[in-house]
C-alpha cells in the first residue's frame, strides 16, 4: 500500500470514498453548503427572459432530517445534509448546482452518499411517489480544442416510478430540446435540459434499492460517476453493488457556448411523482481526477 493510499484510508471521512488520485473537491455538508446553490435559468436584461421551466425550481438547503415520529436523526456521518425539496407538484424537480473549472483533461469520479423519500404526509410506504433523482455533468471544451469545440452535458437518472408505478431502473439522456436564444446579445442561450422527454434506459439498467418500510425511515446509498474529460466520454456508473459499464453511452452534445470555456459543473436533482414533496439528501459528495503536473 503507497503512503497516499494508506493516509486515505486512515481518514474518517475520505476512507469511504475511492477517489483518484486528484482531490478536487470534498464536501461534507455538516460543514456548510461548499458552494452548491440553485439552479437557475439564463436571462438577460429581464427575468421574464427565463424559460418557463425554470422558473420554479427549488434550491438546495441543509437539514438534520428531523421527522414526526422518530425525531431528529442526522445525516449518514454527521448531522446536516443538503437536502433538495420539490414543490407539492407532480413533475416538480428541485436542482443543487456546483460550478467549476477544470485543470487537465483527464478522468474525474464523483461519488456521493445520498437517499430519498417523498415527504411523509400519509401512513405508508410511498415508494412510487418519488418519480427520480439524478446527477449530471455539465462540461465545455477548452478554448482552443482540434476541430469543433462543444459543450457536452452526461446525464444519468434513476427512474424510481412514473405515473404512480413503480419502475427502477437507471437511464440516461443523449438528445437535447431546442436551444433558444436569450436577449440580444448573441452571448446568452438556454434550454431546459432535464425536460422529460427523451431519456434512455441502461443496458441491464435495472436496480431494486433499499426503500425501508415506512416513509421516515432513510437509508443510505453510494453513488459513483466516472467520464473521461479528454474524450468527453462516460466511462462507468456504480450505484451500491452494482457497477453499470458505460461504454458506448452517449453524452448530449452541442456546439460550445460563449462563455464556457474549461467548464466543469456538477449538479445532483430530485422529481416527484404526485402533488407531494420529494426530498433527496447527499450526506457528502467528492469529486476527484488524475493527471500529472
Amino acid at each position: 500500500m503507497s503512503q497516499s493510499d494508506a493516509l486515505l484510508r486512515a481518514h474518517p471521512d475520505l476512507s469511504r470514498f475511492n477517489p483518484l488520485r486528484r482531490i478536487i473537491s470534498f464536501n461534507d455538508f455538516d460543514q456548510s453548503l461548499h458552494g452548491w446553490t440553485g439552479l437557475i435559468g439564463n436571462y438577460e436584461d429581464s427575468l421574464d427572459s427565463l424559460l418557463p421551466a425554470y422558473r420554479d425550481l427549488r434550491p438546495p438547503m441543509l437539514s438534520n432530517l428531523s421527522m414526526w415520529d422518530t425525531g431528529t436523526a442526522g445525516s449518514m456521518n454527521g448531522t446536516y445534509a443538503l437536502k433538495l425539496a420539490t414543490r407539492p407538484q407532480a413533475g416538480a424537480m428541485a436542482v443543487a448546482v456546483k460550478r467549476l473549472t477544470f485543470r487537465r483533461l483527464g478522468p474525474i469520479r464523483l461519488e456521493a452518499y445520498f437517499s430519498f423519500k417523498p415527504e411523509a404526509t400519509e401512513l405508508r410506504l410511498s415508494e412510487s411517489d418519488v418519480r427520480a433523482v439524478g446527477v449530471l455533468f455539465d462540461l465545455q471544451d477548452v478554448d482552443r480544442p482540434a476541430g469543433d469545440p462543444q459543450r457536452v452535458m452526461p446525464h444519468i437518472r434513476y427512474l424510481n416510478a412514473l405515473d404512480g408505478a413503480f419502475v427502477g431502473r437507471w437511464q440516461y439522456k443523449k438528445e437535447r430540446v431546442t436551444l433558444h436564444n436569450i436577449g440580444g446579445s448573441g452571448k446568452t442561450q438556454s434550454h431546459f435540459h432535464l425536460a422529460p422527454e427523451e431519456w434512455l434506459d441502461l443496458l441491464d439498467g435495472d436496480q431494486l434499492l433499499c426503500y425501508n418500510e415506512i416513509a421516515t425511515k432513510m437509508n443510505w446509498h453510494y453513488l459513483r460517476l466516472d467520464f473521461d474529460l479528454a474524450a468527453m466520454a462516460y466511462l462507468r456508473l456504480q450505484c451500491n453493488d452494482r457497477v453499470f459499464d458505460l461504454a458506448g453511452v452517449e453524452p448530449m452534445r452541442m456546439p460550445a457556448m460563449a462563455n464556457l470555456w474549461c467548464m466543469l459543473n456538477l449538479a445532483f436533482w430530485v422529481e416527484t411523482d404526485r402533488d407531494k414533496r420529494a426530498f433527496l439528501y447527499l450526506d457528502s459528495a467528492l469529486l476527484s481526477g488524475d493527471w500529472d503536473e
